[in-house]
């Protein structure tokens, strides 16, 4: 963080970008796939505690630093004195919020102390911007994820497939349209893996906010239909077999809460 001397070089845009979705990811684990950990942590009876986000995806429940002022901007303080005093999906959409607006305030705290001109730091925010936040992944209300997209691949009452069934599932239907010409039907073929493709590049993990790849697994929640890579919530190929309704973190938490 030494600003001084020769040896210094400014930081880049995807460097803070990166930065910014390894703080996030961890933080999105702190309240989905671990929160019961997260809320067990959250001790009302102790001191003013944070929730820190760390560059390698992981997550802390601290206090905060203690020099002032502190290297980097701190989290909201004592989030775990409201835990017992309201709902706990209120509480935990609070906890998201003030997570996604220190996000922004680290990130553009690097952009201005490595010195990011004005086409740099509009470029770190549509960056950043095109990930949902931390709050919509929480609470569920992520409304840029298109819930007609999983139709493409939703031909079997299993919605737990890899990528690599959800381009077959699009070319199976044609397979039993009506007799064409030989080839209109390739044609026809060749346009329909087209729009496949180009809809599965646009989905994003609901968990991390990275887009489609064709060599990972990916499943769909039921409830939400948004996708997430299964490493990201711990499901693998094998076991997605076995799942006849697959229910994310998020939702899976809002129905033990109900």
């Amino acid at each position: 963080m030494d600003t001084g001397g020769a040896a210094y070089n400014p930081r880049t845009v995807e460097e803070v970008f990166r930065d910014f979705k390894g703080r996030r990811a961890g933080m999105i684990k702190a309240l989905t796939t671990d929160v019961q950990e997260f809320y067990r942590l959250c001790d009302p009876e102790k001191e003013n505690l944070c929730l820190y986000g760390h560059p390698n995806e992981h997550w802390e429940v601290n206090l905060p630093a203690e020099e002032v002022p502190p290297e980097l901007p701190e989290p909201v303080l004592g989030i775990n004195f409201a835990r017992d005093g309201m709902a706990e999906k209120d509480w935990l959409s609070l906890v998201a919020v003030h997570s996604d607006a220190w996000l922004l305030a680290v990130a553009f705290f690097f952009g201005a102390r490595f010195g990011f001109d004005k086409p740099d730091r509009k470029r770190l925010f549509n960056m950043v911007n095109d990930l949902p936040t931390i709050f919509e992944v929480v609470s569920g209300t992520d409304k840029r994820q298109g819930r007609d997209k999983s139709s493409v691949s939703n031909n079997s009452s299993n919605r737990s497939k890899s990528n690599s069934k959800r381009g077959s599932d699009s070319r199976s239907k044609i397979s039993k349209a009506a007799p064409k010409d030989e080839e209109e039907e390739e044609e026809g073929v060749e346009e329909e893996e087209e729009e496949d493709e180009d809809e599965q590049g646009e989905t994003q993990c609901g968990a991390c906010g990275e887009s489609y790849a064709a060599d990972e697994f990916w499943i769909c929640c039921d409830l939400c239909e948004m996708w997430f890579h299964g490493k990201c919530v711990k499901v693998t190929p094998a076991r997605a077999e076995h799942i006849k309704q697959y229910k994310c973190p998020s939702c899976s938490n809002k129905r033990a809460r109900a």
